[in-house]
């Protein structure tokens, strides 16, 4: 099924207007994404959902993380750009305060490069307008061979950061920083990959961690975006993870129905109240792309 692409891009204002109060989170309230089509069709997320997004390289999962935390705070900055983008999805919806991103390896100037170089300069302006940027680095490199003058952070970091973490363990430091920073706000956990790769740090933790978080995410509201590359865990790991979240994102590769070239593509494999508003006809998988203007956008809609 054919979807209706977004309008191109509206650069938001340089200087943010007066935020508008946020109602209280409640029962039933839903958080856009930002991406028109999946809102339309899905009516955006519960409130305090833990999401992961899982994918292979390159296949769309992190694009999906940034374009959805740049277009939801496009409701302060640019009301009318922020409509564009939600096109014809229902509402109404909450929206998160600000952007809370954990990094656990990547320095703030790091992940803000990256998104500069890959997207409209609006974007970064947004992200750092709204941004709470928390590196665990210090913690996750410790016992390690890195030298600790590689993950040296300064005392107070730019966009609302609290300088080190308090602890040498990774997962408690994502644990503090949530914690301390993480109320109403799009939580960007960046990535789960890195620490099932790190020696030392357990699956059992990993997923005591993840289940915690989505306990807690509930009297937060916002959304929680935990981002994991496809292929690195164990599967067994992998499903574990899936069964520890709200919802689960599944990025890919596949072949056009007629023709060989490549195109990411976004299935919901896990989301029962976003699964239940999908009609029986539409259920299938968007194919997605990323665009420098506009960020994630669905193209299509494909029955499976």
């Amino acid at each position: 099924m054919a979807t209706e692409s977004p309008q191109p891009w509206v650069a938001p204002l340089d200087s943010a207007p007066a935020r508008p109060r946020s109602p209280a989170v409640g029962q039933g309230d839903r958080v856009p994404t930002g991406v028109a089509d999946f809102d339309y069709l899905t009516g955006g997320l519960p409130a305090g959902s833990v999401v992961l997004l899982v994918g292979e390289a390159g296949s769309g999962h992190q694009e999906f993380a940034v374009t959805s935390a740049v277009h939801i705070m496009l409701h302060y900055d640019d009301p009318k750009a922020h409509e564009l983008f939600l096109g014809s999805a229902p509402g109404p919806f909450v929206y998160p305060e600000g952007i809370l991103y954990v990094s656990v390896t990547r320095s703030r100037e790091q992940v803000l490069q990256e998104i500069a170089g890959t997207f409209e300069p609006s974007y970064r302006r947004v992200l750092e307008r709204h941004l709470k940027f928390r590196d665990v680095s210090t913690a996750y490199f410790s016992d390690s061979v890195v030298p600790a003058s590689w993950t040296a952070l300064p005392g107070s970091l730019l966009g609302g950061g609290n300088g080190s973490p308090t602890t040498n363990d990774p997962l408690a430091a994502i644990a503090e920083a949530v914690e301390s920073e993480g109320s109403s706000q799009v939580i960007l956990v960046d990535s789960l990959t890195d620490l099932l790769v790190r020696k030392g740090v357990d699956t059992a933790s990993i997923l005591a961690l993840v289940k915690g978080l989505r306990r807690r995410a509930k009297e937060w509201g916002g959304v929680v975006y935990l981002i994991l590359s496809r292929g690195v865990a164990p599967e067994s790991a992998e499903r574990a993870l899936a069964d520890s979240v709200d919802g689960v994102l599944s990025f890919g590769w596949t072949s056009g129905a007629y023709s060989s070239h490549r195109q990411r593509s976004m299935l919901i494999e896990k989301f029962m109240p976003v699964l239940a508003r999908i009609p029986p006809e539409l259920q299938g998988r968007f194919v997605v792309r990323v665009s420098a203007l506009n960020g994630l956008v669905t193209t299509q809609y494909e029955r499976i």
